[in-house]
């Protein structure tokens, strides 16, 4: 059992899957690769200069594989459900579960729908930390957002939801910090690449 089910695999939900799983989370990503993000090319992105939206992804995906997301890449989710002890998500025929699930799918907002999330309007209900009515369950990106649909709100969204959900485990609120020091000594083989 993971503690993090993440739902879609665009930068809100590998946002939030790196966040988790950088902090010990077990985390696990479902991802059909129907993000927008292939038909973009990013100017606009704060420290990127400019990134085709592919290479972005491809980018993002080896990111969240060096910090162990376990990665189910070209799986569709087809239900989500609470089962009073977290979440079972149905992919390929198996059945997931972990304490936390975060919707990702963009503007699809049928299993939030079929979970029972309030919506407000088209959009899916969340308060600041992108949690959902249902508890420890999230919305993120265009899930919840009429139309400011880019990258890096997206990701800010999955950010958002990763540390709430990293304060709950942590019974306080987190931050994820890392200075140069903390970096070198707990992520040193990955800053070299």
């Amino acid at each position: 059992m993971a503690d993090v089910l993440v739902i879609g695999g665009g930068p809100a939900g590998l946002s939030a899957a790196l966040f988790t799983a950088k902090n010990g989370l077990e985390t696990a990503v479902f991802d059909t690769d129907g993000t927008w993000m292939h038909k973009a090319h990013l100017f606009n992105y704060p420290g990127i200069g400019s990134i085709d939206g592919s290479v972005y992804m491809e980018t993002l995906r080896d990111q969240v594989d060096d910090f162990g997301v376990e990665r189910h890449q070209g799986t569709e989710v087809t239900d989500v459900s609470a089962d009073g002890d977290g979440f079972v998500v149905a992919a390929d025929g198996e059945e997931h579960a972990a304490d936390y699930v975060i919707l990702a799918t963009g503007a699809n907002r049928d299993l939030a729908e079929s979970l029972g999330c309030d919506f407000d309007g088209d959009v899916v209900d969340v308060d600041v930390t992108m949690e959902t009515s249902v508890e420890s369950a999230y919305a993120t990106g265009a899930m919840v957002r009429a139309e400011e649909w880019q990258a890096v709100i997206s990701a800010g969204d999955g950010a958002a939801a990763a540390l709430n959900i990293l304060s709950e485990e942590k019974g306080e609120h987190y931050h994820d910090f890392d200075v140069p020091a903390d970096a070198d000594e707990l992520f040193g083989s990955l800053v070299e690449e």
